[in-house]
């Protein structure tokens, strides 16, 4: 492997090694939709995932620490050199001994957690009140954590299963961050007229403290609606990959690779979504973040 090699390279992100036990971690503009990545890569998305992330850990950050270092190019080492076009994409980060599990809240009922709670009335094995639609707000914000999966979709868990995994005290104090971190978010987000239905959050331990990792609040993280077009009953419209996933259902592409290419229109569609959503929710110019320009 070369110096300048990623260390690791995921659906969107690729992660350098950057010495003194720190990772530089860049956000690609690469797009996934059903687990598939598409060739079109959609611009702007890696400095849009990068800016909400940074924002958010600002938010945040009395809450708990997080592994952010720097997202100024400035200040970034020698290996940045070698990365094209890393300014606004990149973040210097601390590393972190990571927990095994994903953490989930939602704060309304969608995706996964309507399906089980249609054919059993739970959601992680967690009852709920009867009666509840598609696209509800829930009583209160629920902590619904996942498995990891190398390979595959990760696995709903309980809360208990959780604790088997991590442990009760970690399992407990990252259900804490995590619930804290989502009310925080989504009523600073409900002031400017966007509903976050739920968000994923990767904790890890830096010098034995949990913190947060990873992106943070971003559209490929959350379930961002716009409350002038939440009406429970029916699946809002939302500030992500929405149009890529909508042209290729009607394709009736059968999910499996290679996909079809993408629309020059279906792409800046999206393009123009991540963007709203980033200066929406923060209520800053995306022109004025590193890299962007214009």
């Amino acid at each position: 492997m070369s110096p300048t090699a990623p260390v690791y390279s995921g659906k969107v992100r690729d992660v350098y090694d950057a010495g003194d036990d720190l990772l530089l971690m860049v956000a690609s503009d690469r797009i996934s939709a059903f687990d598939v990545i598409m060739a079109e890569p959609v611009p702007n998305k890696g400095r849009v995932l990068t800016a909400m992330t940074d924002f958010w850990l600002e938010q945040l950050a009395d809450i708990a620490p997080s592994h952010l270092v720097a997202v100024d190019p400035g200040r970034f080492p020698e290996v940045a050199a070698a990365v094209p076009d890393v300014a606004g994409r990149a973040m210097l980060v601390h590393r972190a001994e990571m927990l095994e599990i994903e953490c989930i809240v939602r704060g309304y009922l969608s995706g996964s957690a309507w399906k089980e709670y249609k054919s059993s009335g739970t959601v992680h094995g967690t009852p709920m009140p009867e009666g509840l639609r598609e696209s509800d707000r829930l009583p209160q914000p629920v902590f619904t954590p996942s498995t990891k999966a190398t390979e595959g979709h990760d696995v709903n868990i309980s809360f208990e299963e959780a604790v088997e995994l991590v442990g009760r005290q970690k399992a407990e104090a990252a259900r804490d961050i995590s619930l804290a971190a989502y009310t925080r978010a989504a009523d600073w987000a409900a002031e400017r007229g966007i509903i976050i239905a739920d968000t994923k959050f990767e904790l890890g331990l830096i010098d034995g403290r949990l913190s947060i990792c990873d992106e943070v609040l971003t559209p490929d993280s959350s379930r961002f609606w716009p409350a002038t077009g939440w009406e429970p009953g029916s699946t809002p419209p939302s500030f992500d990959k929405q149009p890529v996933r909508d042209w290729l259902e009607e394709t009736g592409w059968d999910k499996t690779p290679p996909p079809p290419a993408l629309p020059d229109e279906v792409v800046a569609a999206t393009s123009e979504r991540y963007v709203a959503a980033y200066q929406t929710i923060t209520g800053r110019r995306f022109s004025e973040w590193y890299g962007a320009g214009g």
